[in-house]
This record gives C-alpha cells, sequence and structure tokens, in this order.
C-alpha cells in the first residue's frame, strides 16, 4: 500500500503521536494529578528547571511524576547552576528518589552564566551525569533557528554534545524547540541525519492553547509566526480570541516523515503550557480518530 493513501497517513499520524512526551513545571503537579488518568502509563515528562523555582520543587515534581507511574525527565539548565557542588547536590538528590536515568541538559535563559557552565556542554563534559545513575540526555534542538545563536554554531554545539553523550556511553535524545512550520522542521531533520546523528528526535509541538498565548511565546523565543505560516498551522491571525490545537501540523508532519525514509526515529514532545489534561485528552481524541 502507497504511504500516501488516507490510511496510510492515519497509521502515521498514530505512529508519530504513540509515545509522546510532555512538559511541566514544578508548580504544575496538581495539574498533573488531575490529567493523570488521560496520561499513558511510562509516558517521559520533562519537569523544567525556572529561575523562580527552588531545588525541593524541582525534586518533589520529579517524585510526584514517578509515583504516578510516569518517567520524570529532570531538566538541568547549565547557565542558572552556581557551581559544580549545585550541579551535584540536585543530582544527589534526584538519585535518591530515583529520577536520573533521564534528563534534559539545556544551557538556560540567564544571558550570563550564574556560575563556571556557559554551555550544555559543559555540564555533559563534566562526567558527571554517569556517576549519578543517568542512563539518556536529552538535548536541544532549533529547527527554526535560535535569536541569539548563529545557525552554524547551533550546528557545532549539535554535533559537539551529541559526540560528548556518545563517548560516555549514553543514549541521546534531541528534544526541539516547538514549531509551527513543517517545512523548516522537515529539512532540519534531513541535515541532522545528513550529520550522522542517528539520536531519537522529539520535535516539540504546541499543545492546544489560546492563540494568544502561543503567537506570544513564539515571539518570545524567535519562533516563525508570520500570516502564512499560522495559516497553515490552523488558526487565523484575524481571530485570536479562540484556542488552536496541533492537528494539522501533526497530520501534516506525519506525512512529510512517512515519504522520506531517512528521517528516522522521530516523536513528539508536547509544550503545555500549563494545560497537561487538555493536551493529553487532545493526544487521545487524535489517536481515536485515526484508528
Amino acid at each position: 500500500m502507497s504511504r500516501t493513501t488516507p490510511v496510510a497517513n492515519a497509521l502515521a499520524a498514530r505512529e508519530l503521536v504513540d509515545d509522546f512526551s510532555l512538559e511541566m513545571t514544578g508548580k504544575d503537579v496538581p495539574g498533573l494529578e488531575e490529567a493523570r488518568s488521560t496520561i499513558p502509563l511510562g509516558t517521559k515528562i520533562n519537569v523544567t528547571f525556572l529561575g523562580n523555582e527552588d531545588l525541593d520543587m524541582r525534586v518533589a515534581a520529579a517524585v510526584r511524576v514517578r509515583e504516578l507511574g510516569f518517567v520524570p525527565v529532570p531538566h538541568i539548565s547549565a547557565r542558572r547552576l552556581a557551581s559544580r557542588a549545585q550541579l551535584e547536590e540536585f543530582l544527589g538528590r534526584l538519585q535518591e528518589v530515583g529520577a536520573t536515568e533521564h534528563v534534559f541538559v539545556v544551557g538556560g535563559d540567564p544571558a550570563e552564566p550564574e556560575g563556571p557552565y556557559a554551555s550544555s556542554f559543559d555540564v555533559i563534559h563534566t562526567g558527571l551525569l554517569l556517576d549519578y545513575g543517568v542512563r539518556e540526555v536529552s538535548i536541544a534542538g532549533y529547527p527554526e533557528g535560535h535569536p541569539d545563536i548563529a545557525s552554524d554554531v547551533l550546528w557545532k554545539h549539535l554535533e559537539d554534545k551529541s559526540a560528548a553523550v556518545s563517548e560516555q556511553g549514553l543514549d541521546a535524545v534531541i528534544l526541539t524547540q516547538f514549531a509551527f512550520d513543517t517545512d523548516p522542521v522537515l529539512a532540519w531533520i534531513d541535515q541532522v541525519r545528513q550529520r550522522g546523528i542517528d539520536a531519537q528526535i522529539r520535535i516539540g509541538t504546541p499543545g492546544p492553547a489560546g492563540i494568544k498565548r502561543l503567537l506570544g511565546f513564539a515571539r518570545r523565543f524567535g519562533i516563525g509566526a508570520n500570516a502564512m505560516i499560522v495559516k497553515k498551522y490552523g488558526f487565523s491571525l484575524t481571530n485570536l480570541m479562540g484556542t488552536a490545537g496541533p492537528d494539522t501540523f501533526v497530520s501534516d508532519l506525519a506525512a512529510l516523515l512517512a515519504a522520506d525514509p531517512d528521517t528516522g526515529n522521530v516523536k513528539l514532545h508536547f509544550y503545555t503550557f500549563g494545560g497537561l489534561k487538555a493536551t493529553s485528552e487532545w493526544a487521545a481524541r487524535f489517536v481515536a480518530a485515526r484508528s
């Protein structure tokens, strides 16, 4: 059967959404508990490392993720770490509660590092992750670029981080910033594979949310959000009062991936913007409609 048939495209869309991951903050524990029955057991749930949350809050969130039957993926924000001792304290606390097997190491928001780590590579290069039981490291990818980092620098960073993770015998996942347009996403995936990086890629995807809120986040992170792109995504700039879901984006991306056998292992990572239940319910409806 041709992969271009409606049935094949529906299958590809289901496969893409299957085994999705979610994102939450330390303050989202009540939302996670509300959504628990709608999230498949074993789902990876990333716990962010925000400047307005402390160590206890981050660890408590990772603990609750694990207690509810999900897989915690704590974030480690390199430029927010004041010292090596602080990094070891965080990893040690996480290891005590069985939450270090999967981590996401990211540079973080501060323009100036608060300590010795200017980038996620610096954290990975310490070798400490393996000492504290880490088995899989997620690293960041930017299909539509980064507002403050040149494209050639981003590619060098991705290659260096991928190599450092591999040299330590750890598994790698590339987790991307969210996008509205499938074309740059597919082009970026092709470039990743052409550079010999075969790690799983999780494409950052906005969960259903208010249109104004989505556009606000897009502007904050330098994501393309012009009129043509948002129309392709499935909403209109002339109607900003409603909500939008990623149905069109996910369906189109699945069809493109199915037609390109060299894209490898690609899944979705949902940025929930606080709406864990709304996002997990959307995923269940999306899959059911294509069964």
